[in-house]
């Protein structure tokens, strides 16, 4: 098709990919798309005014397909109104707190000598968590370092572990009694590099929300981020942690809200942002070696399907 006039249209069996010339082939690509883009415009268009017509007998709108509303359903997801859930929870590691016979005291520190952007991330998440201390590591091993947590009665510790002076690893400790949960951490974003950030957090105990940990294991790690906070948030702060959990990864945000009327809300971001993915949830503290796993991550079996989450 060197000389094709212009406005001819192809035989439905053609394929833009057979035409030789880049230049062409490109434009012949583009002209396709305009027309997919006019025809779509055209439908969406009669649709408003067939539903602009019928007025209240209109039906309703189609929902769109996605991976998580189409997600297989997952025999261990959790009903909070269930008594087994209500006696799992007034028994397992975290009931102290959430019973309020603890308060939250948290430990942080680095894989062996920080550098670069891990010492800073550290100090933001600091900033975050309430009652948080920074302890930079020196050839300690972590064996070592729990005890001497549980001497001092600190209820969590939190490693960050680094490559390429880069946060990519976080290993949360529940003490003294575990779990030990081993997260990959992805997506990192300090405060100052994020845009519209507002300023610094204030020393408020933020709220705490918690999105869509519905399986039995997905409600264990919402009870460790959970418990990680005082349970009696500054609303005068108006700071708010949000730990969000989509096709298994977990969206960290942390932002301040002022009302700026009865309907509107304005929200800003503070920082920092983070991803994170479970990769193992352990029972009792830290133990690389004899350490009994609940829950290890098997990427090509569990990821075979899609629609299946695990939290």
């Amino acid at each position: 098709p060197k000389h094709t006039p212009p406005g001819t249209t192809f035989p439905p069996t053609f394929s833009v990919s057979e035409i030789k010339n880049k230049q062409r082939r490109h434009q012949m690509f583009m002209k396709l798309k305009q027309e997919k883009r006019k025809q779509k415009m055209q439908l969406k268009k009669k649709r408003r005014k067939e539903r602009e017509a019928l007025g209240d007998k209109a039906p309703p709108k189609e929902v769109p397909k996605t991976i998580e509303n189409q997600r297989v359903f997952d025999e261990t997801t959790v009903d909070p109104e269930d008594e087994e859930i209500a006696f799992d929870e007034g028994t397992d590691e975290f009931s102290a707190y959430f019973n309020g016979l603890t308060n939250p005291k948290v430990l942080i520190t680095t894989s062996d000598r920080p550098r670069g952007r891990v010492v800073k991330f550290c100090e933001q998440l600091a900033t975050v968590i309430p009652n948080a201390h920074v302890y930079y590591r020196r050839g300690l091993a972590l064996k070592r370092i729990i005890p001497q947590c549980i001497a001092r009665d600190f209820t969590y510790l939190i490693v960050i572990n680094q490559d390429r002076q880069t946060p990519n690893g976080l290993v949360l400790c529940h003490l003294p009694d575990g779990p030990t949960a081993h997260f990959k951490v992805s997506s990192v974003r300090l405060q100052k590099e994020l845009k519209r950030r507002g300023k610094a957090p204030t020393e408020h105990s933020p709220e705490v929300i918690l999105n869509n940990f519905s399986t039995r294991l997905g409600h264990t790690i919402g009870r460790l981020f959970a418990a990680l906070f005082p349970q009696n948030p500054q609303f005068v702060g108006r700071q708010v942690a949000t730990f969000h959990n989509q096709r298994d990864f977990i969206f960290f945000r942390f932002h301040r809200y002022i009302f700026k009327n009865e309907k509107k809300v304005g929200i800003q971001e503070l920082g920092p942002r983070f991803t994170l993915k479970l990769r193992s949830l352990q029972k009792g503290t830290f133990d690389s070696k004899y350490g009994e796993f609940e829950w290890v991550l098997k990427r090509h079996e569990m990821d075979a399907c899609r629609r299946k989450f695990q939290l």
